[in-house]
């Protein structure tokens, strides 16, 4: 006796894995946009995810608009003549210079303000020279294996024995003094993070069900990677990335401060102008503690927005 298979639901359908859902009839939505959309949902409920990007936001207004904002224009702000350490006029003692001046008689108001533009373009570029060298050699590692990931992983696990500012002190000595040099020997330093994390994301994405499927399918290894395996991986990449933007603020300060960023002493920038604070931290500590403020602060605010990404994409914390 043969029996009657019953008739396939009409409803919604449903595939497994993340390639896609079918929503309706005739309509698709990636589950990876979804785990996104739902990040970022979550995002603008988290008060420490406000509050970071309010505070990223600032910044990066202040560092666009300097040119309107700073009452003086030009990075390097000449200033009138250089003052004796005993008469730097502090914040309301000269008119027009509401925070006083430097030793070199540039307004502290705008060499804050250009400051922000030179500090905010040093730390996004070195996180995206970092970020571009990490992940072509985390792809590589995790997409072609054998012997090629073991010669990579090799390589990277020398580059992270050495801590991230030794070795970019290291590159920008050997570089010279440039802001080129920074942003290169800050991002050089953190590739060996970011390979490494792709590469470990990639690994644990193999065994997937997706990735099985489209194996099954005889779809090509470089199919497989570029168009599935490497867009599944890069979350944890991306919030590193964010995270890295705090560290590479500091280190760019960390290296004007030893004298390695380049540029004349007049230069706007954060950690030059906390490297010709310290003769005079006692007679005019606002010439330290502002810029030191402002460092601060960028790296609190790209931390929280990057501690915030990185619960939002935790698969613990969502909602069923």
């Amino acid at each position: 006796m043969s029996a009657t298979l019953p008739p396939a639901p009409s409803g919604p359908s449903h595939t497994e894995g993340p390639e896609a859902v079918t929503t309706t009839p005739g309509t698709t939505a990636a589950v990876g946009t979804s785990l996104w959309k739902d990040a970022f949902r979550r995002l603008r409920r988290n008060p420490a995810a406000i509050a970071g990007a309010v505070i990223v936001g600032v910044f990066l207004l202040v560092a666009l608009l300097a040119p309107w904002l700073a009452p003086f224009g030009g990075e390097e702000l000449p200033g009138r003549t250089e003052i004796t350490p005993t008469t730097i006029p502090g914040p309301g003692e000269v008119e027009g210079y509401p925070l006083g001046l430097d030793r070199f008689g540039g307004d502290l108001l705008s060499k804050l303000i250009w400051g922000a533009r030179a500090s905010l373009v040093i730390g996004v570029v070195s996180t995206a020279l970092g970020l571009i060298g990490g992940m072509v050699l985390g792809l590589l590692a995790g997409g072609l294996g054998g012997w090629v990931d073991s010669v990579i992983m090799r390589f990277v696990d020398i580059l992270l024995s050495v801590p991230n500012l030794l070795l970019a002190v290291s590159i920008a000595a050997i570089m010279g003094q440039s802001q080129w040099a920074v942003m290169i020997a800050i991002g050089a330093s953190q590739v060996p993070i970011f390979a490494r994390l792709l590469r470990s994301s990639m690994l644990s994405q193999r065994g997937a069900d997706y990735i099985l499927a489209a194996q099954t399918l005889g779809l090509s290894r470089r199919t497989i990677t570029m168009s599935h395996l490497l867009p599944n991986s890069t979350g944890p990449v991306i919030v590193q990335g964010t995270l890295t933007l705090a560290t590479a603020v500091i280190d760019a300060a960390a290296l004007s401060f030893l004298g390695l960023g380049g540029g004349v002493p007049q230069t706007a920038e954060w950690g030059r102008m906390l490297t010709y604070a310290q003769a005079e931290l006692s007679i005019a500590p606002q010439l330290a503690f502002l810029p030191g403020l402002c460092i601060a602060v960028t790296a609190l605010g790209f931390t929280l927005l990057g501690e915030s990404l990185r619960e939002s994409l935790d698969p613990k914390s969502r909602t069923a």
